[in-house]
């Protein structure tokens, strides 16, 4: 695999992750202004303006990269054999990069400053499960669609758990450490305190440890060849794995 696939997979996780952060602290702004004083009300158009963009933006970038847009997913996809270890690893920072530019372009859409902390402190014991819950589920959802011959669902169903994980958990499913560093950018409804951030990221590996384990328990079968199709199948997966997890 080229350094030029490799360079073309980084831009798409790049972009994606971008337009991510875009919608959800885009979306928590104008909710924010468009229902003052209504937070559930705000929430729920947060959430539902996620689930449909996360699906869209699955849908564009997939096909080049996998679209992950959350380093969770890349180093379990790794872990399965699907991803090579040193993909995974240069996925992080175009992952991270991207919703930190997103943030910046949320904030600029909507005559803010470019850049600036959250101040919403975020971080209980509460919350550290509820991440961890998130996180679970997601992975655990994107496998169960690879391991079954059905990722082309995956933008749909992952939509759909994100917009429904808004309100069955406290912590609204950050469920992406990338998406949780870039929203510490923006002082609006969807941002999150620096002091909070190790704890969601935290909470976040937990989750993805505790999704590999299950994932091990639930499909012991599982091959590389399956796990390459995350989150959508594309070009570039690994085609002719090794061997199977047994």
């Amino acid at each position: 695999m080229g350094e030029a696939v490799l360079w073309r997979r980084l831009v798409a996780e790049f972009l994606g992750s971008a337009f991510l952060a875009a919608v959800v602290i885009g979306s928590g702004i104008a909710a924010q202004r468009l229902s003052p004083g209504d937070s559930g009300l705000q929430l729920l158009e947060n959430a539902a303006v996620t689930a449909a963009g996360l699906f869209a933006i699955i849908l564009m970038f997939g096909p080049v990269s996998g679209g992950h847009f959350n380093p969770v997913v890349s180093f379990v996809d790794a872990a399965f054999g699907g991803l090579r270890w040193r993909d995974a690893t240069a996925y992080l920072p175009a992952q991270v990069l991207g919703c930190i530019a997103g943030a910046v372009v949320a904030n600029l859409m909507f005559s803010l400053p470019a850049a600036e902390l959250s101040t919403k402190h975020r971080a209980s014991a509460a919350h550290f499960l509820a991440e961890v819950v998130a996180t679970l589920g997601l992975l655990l959802v994107i496998i169960a669609l690879a391991r079954s011959g059905r990722s082309r669902s995956a933008p749909a169903a992952v939509g759909a758990y994100i917009g429904a994980a808004y309100f069955f958990t406290s912590s609204t499913s950050f469920a992406n450490p990338a998406i949780t560093v870039g929203r510490m950018f923006s002082n609006t409804f969807a941002g999150i305190a620096p002091s909070s951030v190790p704890t969601f990221v935290a909470a976040q590996v937990v989750g993805g440890l505790l999704a590999f384990g299950v994932i091990l328990a639930l499909y012991p079968s599982l091959t590389p060849k399956e796990t390459g199709d995350i989150l959508v199948p594309h070009a570039d997966r690994i085609e002719e794995p090794s061997e199977a997890l047994t």
